[in-house]
């Protein structure tokens, strides 16, 4: 009857059609029907492999931006990490030990000028006096910021330490000069020789104790700013290397990721992976350009700032004692000789010109030579540099005069002329120094500061960037994988 179920024959395979138990199915049929297959189901292999590669594939995803990362932020500090020692830490080390060798040189050659002036120069004499004091507060000053720079550093500490010890036995010596100088009552000219004794034991310990040992710790900060310069020029261009290597294979992760996506769903693309890599490519070009902009900076600003800096600096400072020796030169009748040697070993360091005696050195300067070497040799490039040219030949053209008069007995006119012109020319000169020095240090700190502003704004974007893409990749591969839930 039609709607009626049929009763199934015994042995008939599940799922067989029903065969009316009047037709029984003979022996052959029954084989047949149970060897047939039974209707495809879904396989549960199939289902959990597609889930499977997603998940591999977003795990090498993420592997590589967690690579692009590690990449990126050890390049932030290491390139960070070059600026601060060379901007903040030994870099400004080395500048206060320069400063600490031209105010200990300007210390001595204050002492000459004070014990040289007598009565007749007794108001500018008071003013040479004060100025020690000043130039003495600074290098405490300046030794004070070298100890506190220096860390752990024991070495460099004995040697501050060193310094200071020697300062107060110089201190003392320069101070009972002064007394005893003040209390004769001389004219213009050599003191008495008692005075003289004093001041030598009191020079001699400047130049062969303190000014070396001020210089040494200017060359040990100095080893400190190059030995970082140099790792990172080495280091930084390596792990900027990294962060573009390293976002390529990120970026490869994430099309391998949305291809496969497109295939097995049949989409076109998934809009919050193709987010993930546009800030991928924002990451890698945004993050490989500030490392490569805090290179360039910390090389301008060691090349075309720091360099320069000490260079002038250690000019001034030699300078200063080179002026200082005219005075000693006129007080120390018995090393005259000798000063004027010194003066013209200083001149020849701080601008070089081929000459076997200081007249050949101030011929050749008159002349308006410009081949110089030395330490200022590369630095009088510009106007500026013209103008530190110029100020130095009026200077040793007034110290041609200045000793003239001395060979031609005319010894009080010398004071006169060492204490006015002579001293007029140097501080021109000394003026031109310092502006070339304040225009390396602008461009010095400038370059620092730029450098740092740089990997400031990618270390508080990387946090953006990384909690972003996670969120990203999560939105383009978790809806996929709910399908499967």
């Amino acid at each position: 009857m039609t709607g009626q179920l049929t009763a199934q024959a015994p042995g008939q395979v599940p799922g067989q059609a029903a065969v009316p138990a009047s037709h029984p199915l003979t022996p052959a049929q029954l084989a047949d029907a149970r060897l047939a297959p039974s209707p495809a189901r879904p396989s549960r292999s199939g289902r959990s492999g597609v889930p499977g590669r997603v998940l591999a594939l977003t795990g090498a995803t993420v592997t590589a931006l967690a690579l692009l990362f590690a990449a990126l932020a050890v390049g932030a500090g290491s390139a960070g990490d070059g600026l601060r020692v060379i901007g903040r830490d030994a870099g400004p080390q080395v500048v206060a030990t320069a400063g600490l060798y031209f105010g200990l040189s300007d210390m001595d050659a204050q002492v000459a000028d004070a014990l040289l002036m007598g009565e007749e120069y007794a108001e500018r004499r008071r003013a040479a006096v004060a100025r020690y004091e000043q130039r003495r507060s600074e290098a405490n000053a300046a030794l004070l910021k070298a100890f506190e720079l220096s860390g752990d550093d024991r070495a460099e500490r004995r040697t501050i330490q060193s310094v200071l010890d020697g300062l107060g036995r110089y201190e003392q010596l320069a101070g009972q000069a002064l007394l005893l100088d003040a209390r004769s009552g001389h004219a213009a000219g050599p003191p008495p020789a008692e005075v003289v004794g004093l001041y030598r034991q009191a020079t001699d310990l400047m130049r062969r104790v303190l000014l070396p040992q001020a210089y040494n710790l200017t060359l040990e900060s100095g080893t400190i700013v190059r030995a970082t310069h140099d790792d990172n020029s080495a280091t930084v261009p390596l792990l900027r290397a990294a962060v573009i290597v390293t976002g390529l294979a990120a970026l490869a992760c994430l099309a391998l990721l949305q291809l496969y996506l497109a295939r097995r769903f049949r989409r076109l693309v998934a809009p919050a992976l193709l987010a993930a890599a546009a800030v991928t490519v924002a990451a890698v070009v945004g993050g490989a350009g500030a490392l490569g902009r805090a290179q360039a900076d910390l090389h301008t600003g060691k090349r075309e700032g720091f360099d320069p800096v000490l260079t002038v600096a250690r000019a001034r400072a030699i300078s200063n004692s080179m002026q200082g020796d005219q005075s000693r030169y006129l007080l120390d009748k018995e090393r005259a000789d000798t000063y004027e040697h010194t003066f013209l070993d200083k001149s020849q360091t701080v601008f070089y010109l081929p000459a076997g005696n200081l007249g050949g050195y101030h011929a050749k300067v008159a002349e308006g030579a410009t081949d110089f070497l030395g330490l200022m040799g590369v630095q009088v490039a510009g106007a500026d540099g013209q103008r530190v040219v110029a100020a130095y030949r009026t200077f040793q053209e007034a110290d041609t005069t200045f000793r003239a008069l001395v060979r031609d007995g005319r010894h009080r006119e010398a004071v006169a002329a060492r204490l006015g012109p002579v001293r007029e020319a140097f501080d021109a000169y000394d003026r031109t120094l310092l502006a070339l020095s304040q225009r390396h240090q602008a461009a010095f700190e400038r370059a620092i500061g730029s450098g740092e502003r740089g990997l400031d704004i990618l270390w508080r974007l990387l946090p953006f960037a990384i909690g972003g893409l996670g969120l990203l990749v999560a939105a383009g591969v978790w809806p996929r994988l709910k399908e499967y839930r």
